[in-house]
């Protein structure tokens, strides 16, 4: 008698007293430790690990718990893919391009300059080539990628003085990400510095920086940017949508049942939704109260937008020069990309520049 008769017959004290369980039941218990790269602070995209961790227990009845860890409980914010490297931990949650320092494909995977939108980016990814090709490439770090949600377009970022034309941004010590738009930014003259969220208010209230760039209205009030820079601007052209990413340890998911590999995929859906639903309900909210607050709200000039365009396709070209393997992927996002902008043009973009233009 196969094991879903004996369950249907013999009822489930049968089955017990007989010593057969169904599969979830004979599994051994896994335990899994997921380090961040930010502080518990941010409810939204630390809150996506949590929202990982509850869904992947709940899926599985408790036989497979993940423990999560903010920056600097387990290791530093920027240690995580060399953890991953040495076996160290099981999981991560990051952003892709804070480490273009080993390499700049890295950024692909969260976002580049004049890059995609959120819904642009996990089109790419799940049915473009983009999950394909950079999983290939993240397989030297031995470590896979599952979205753990999407920020949206970001703001511009926190200024101490007003950016009326590019040459108020030459010698600006700016807090950036990292990734290529550092690049970018260097050859409009900023001087570009790399460093975890929890630590930039310090920065900027002690004058090491003249201005940061974060995420958005939400987060940026929560770690309280207002009070130390009173100009915020926008868009921040370097982050269409940045997506924040679950990398996870290729040998710990190898060891994994095919039931928990199913379960911690719906779980990374699951946070990823979560995210970027949260980021898209409390945004405006905490956007009309940052100006109430007296934020100054200024959109950047068109020409420090075309000088941004046109330093950002000079690194590309110097990237794609020297790595055929960035120049593949670089050439794939761009392919995808027109095709979305071309299908915009006759969908989302007119809808919405009608809605911005009506009284609802």
């Amino acid at each position: 008698m196969d094991r879903r008769s004996l369950i249907k017959n013999a009822g489930i004290a049968g089955v017990l007293a007989a010593g057969v369980a169904p599969a979830v039941h004979a599994q051994a218990a896994v335990r899994w430790r997921l380090a961040s790269s930010f502080p518990k602070s941010l409810d939204t995209i630390f809150g996506s690990a949590e929202m990982l961790s509850k869904t992947v227990k709940a899926l599985s009845g408790g036989k497979f718990e993940i423990s999560v860890h903010p920056a600097g409980e387990l290791m530093p914010a920027f240690g995580v893919v060399d953890a991953l490297q040495g076996d160290t931990i099981e999981m991560a949650q990051s952003a892709a391009y804070y480490f273009t320092g080993k390499n700049p494909i890295f950024a692909f995977s969260c976002a580049v300059p004049f890059g995609l939108t959120a819904r642009q980016n996990d089109s790419w990814k799940q049915y473009g080539n983009g999950r394909k090709l950079l999983d290939a490439f993240f397989a030297q770090y031995n470590f896979r990628t599952a979205s753990a949600g999407n920020t949206g377009t970001q703001m511009g970022g926190w200024y101490r003085k007003e950016i009326k034309t590019v040459a108020d941004l030459k010698g600006l010590k700016m807090r950036l990400g990292g990734g290529l738009f550092g690049e970018a930014m260097a050859k409009l003259g900023v001087v570009a510095q790399n460093m975890p969220g929890g630590e930039i208010y310090q920065a900027l209230e002690k004058g090491t920086l003249d201005a940061s760039e974060f995420v958005g209205p939400y987060d940026d009030a929560k770690l309280g940017f207002n009070k130390v820079a009173p100009f915020y601007y926008y868009p921040g052209w370097w982050e269409g949508g940045a997506d924040l990413e679950f990398f996870i340890n290729n040998k710990a998911y190898a060891k994994l049942s095919d039931e928990n590999k199913a379960i911690l995929d719906a779980a990374t859906t699951v946070a990823a939704r979560d995210m970027t639903a949260k980021y898209d309900a409390y945004n405006p909210i905490a956007l009309k109260k940052l100006v109430a607050e007296k934020t100054q709200l200024k959109a950047f000039p068109k020409a420090v937008m075309d000088a941004g365009f046109k330093a950002s396709m000079e690194v590309f070209e110097e990237h794609s020069g020297k790595s055929p393997e960035f120049k593949k992927i670089h050439d794939d996002m761009r392919a995808f990309q027109r095709d979305q902008i071309l299908w915009n043009r006759f969908s989302e973009y007119p809808f919405n520049q009608y809605m911005s233009s009506v009284k609802i």
